[in-house]
């Protein structure tokens, strides 16, 4: 039987652009309207210039949100001016702020320069991430090692301990998890790691901030179709992305970014410190 998925492509750089994905992926869908859940608020995204993080500014800022991104350099620069372009169409505000989020100070002016242009923090998406597939332990050099620590935990940490400075009673944070934090993945031990190490981040904090109200929680995405996929993998395993799952295909960021507003929403007020699994209908554990 044919699994194949996609056309085969490869990117030489991570994280990879948006914008030399074909097919483009689908970062929100033609029927979803708006309902004013998150009217007036103002949500904070990192990784927010394409993949999911685009999807989750997209649909934020359509239920009426102010939006801020957080992009890692210049070369992301044409990705993250369309998602401002989206959601200004979406009829909202859009921050662009460029950085490197490895670093501590970094991550400091990414907040204040969040509330400086809009006086209030009230979400945060801690989404950023990179992943380098080896087939062997020994093929993790530290160089590797630091970088995917550095980027995918590092700063979910660093970002949260600013906002937390100014968030609200109400506030919601949202940490991108992964499928490979449950199941693990033999070609991306130090990111599943990562992964992981947000899983467990997700529930002590919001059992730390549960007295203030403000709520902390996460999605684990299994196989989406981002610029990390033709970033990270051969031409040929792009190819077949996705067709391990039980609905035989890669999901789109359209079909996980609703997950984010629900959990940025008061339709979750009750609900902290817990993941939601998009991936296809994979049964996993937690």
């Amino acid at each position: 039987m044919d699994k194949k998925t996609l056309p085969p492509q490869k990117q030489a750089i991570q994280p990879g652009l948006e914008s030399e994905m074909r097919p483009m992926p689908e970062y929100i869908k033609k029927n979803y309207i708006g309902s004013k859940k998150l009217e007036g608020k103002t949500a904070l995204i990192t990784g927010g210039d394409s993949g999911i993080g685009r999807a989750v500014a997209v649909h934020m800022a359509t239920e009426g949100a102010n939006i801020a991104i957080a992009y890692g350099d210049s070369r992301e620069l044409q990705d993250a001016l369309y998602t401002k372009e989206l959601v200004l169409e979406a009829g909202t505000k859009c921050l662009l702020v460029e950085g490197d989020l490895k670093e501590a100070e970094c991550c400091n002016l990414l907040v204040e320069k969040t509330l400086s242009e809009y006086g209030t923090l009230d979400i945060l998406v801690n989404n950023a991430a990179v992943q380098f597939p080896k087939k062997d332990l020994k093929d993790i050099t530290d160089e590797q090692l630091e970088l995917t620590f550095q980027t995918n935990i590092y700063p979910y940490f660093r970002v949260t301990r600013k906002c937390l400075e100014y968030m609200k009673p109400g506030a919601s944070i949202i940490n991108t998890a992964s499928i490979t934090a449950y199941e693990g993945s033999p070609r991306l031990v130090d990111y599943s790691s990562t992964k992981g190490a947000i899983v467990s981040f997700t529930r002590a904090l919001a059992a730390q901030v549960a007295d203030k109200r403000i709520r902390v929680n996460g999605v684990a995405p299994g196989p989406i179709w981002t610029p990390l996929i033709p970033a990270s993998f051969t031409a040929e395993e792009v190819a077949v992305f996705g067709s391990d799952t039980p609905m035989k295909r890669p999901g789109q960021p359209s079909e996980v970014a609703p997950a984010y507003v629900f959990l940025a929403s008061e339709d979750s007020s009750y609900i902290t410190g817990q993941m939601i699994h998009v991936n296809g209908g994979t049964p996993v554990g937690g």
